[in-house]
């Protein structure tokens, strides 16, 4: 399967819309506040430092420019034009790859996989923003790329988020600035039960090699200038066998 042609519109909707200045993405925090702290937890859990890494989708690319200084092949995969448009103009020097990747369809996964073999992968928010049908597919195809050797670092939203992103767009001012284009394009955040991810993991044929809680930062400020975290879960993933 793949993800539905209604949810891959709302995403190039929203791209499209978006500015190319940095940090007007509500969760597209600066990489020392996001990919820098999740790499402090993944790397002692990478067995293979040297595979490549697949920032899996990679929005903007503002993580995988992070990840490309500090690995030697980094690609970045999204499903939408329109946010590997502004990845490339953000990457002028070309630190990093960009790829066109549906990671719901299994079979684009393993073509990647065998071009490049065994990855490590890299995924922040990405299970909570897709529709409850390609949840499982997503997994599956991460379990594709990490294959026997690589590992992966997989970051949401908990499902405590859900009713804090409720409250703030429902304020009296209504969303946040920054959260409001996300609601407009139809895109419905953080709304993966935590009881469910295990069990997505398990059927993907992976193991929790890892995993704790701790902020999810974003680009957004609360009314009195603090800066709104998340709650969210992050987990290790790969194979033991």
């Amino acid at each position: 399967m793949s993800v539905t042609s209604r949810y891959k519109d709302a995403w190039e909707g929203f791209w499209r819309d978006t500015s190319y200045e940095p940090g007007e993405v509500f969760w597209d925090a600066e990489a020392s506040l996001t990919a820098a702290v999740h790499l402090d937890l993944f790397d002692p859990h990478v067995v293979h430092a040297g595979l490549p890494f697949v920032d899996v989708g990679c929005g903007n690319g503002t993580q995988t420019r992070f990840l490309a200084g500090r690995y030697v092949h980094v690609v970045g995969a999204d499903f939408s034009a329109a946010a590997l448009d502004h990845a490339r103009r953000a990457d002028p020097t070309g630190s990093a790859e960009f790829r066109l990747l549906d990671a719901t369809e299994q079979k684009e996964a393993e073509e990647l996989h065998a071009e490049l073999g065994d990855v490590n992968v890299y995924m922040r928010g990405v299970l909570h923003q897709c529709e409850p049908a390609d949840r499982q597919p997503l997994l599956d195809s991460v379990a594709a790329l990490v294959g026997a050797r690589g590992r992966a670092f997989m970051v949401d939203p908990s499902e405590e988020a859900g009713p804090f992103l409720m409250s703030l767009s429902q304020g009296p001012a209504g969303p946040p600035a920054k959260l409001a284009p996300v609601l407009a394009h139809g895109i419905a955040p953080a709304e993966v039960s935590d009881a469910a991810v295990p069990g997505y993991v398990r059927a993907a044929g992976l193991d929790v090699l890892a995993s704790g809680e701790l902020p999810l930062t974003t680009t957004e400020y609360t009314s009195d200038g603090v800066r709104i975290d998340l709650p969210s879960r992050w987990l290790v993933l790969g194979r033991t066998g």
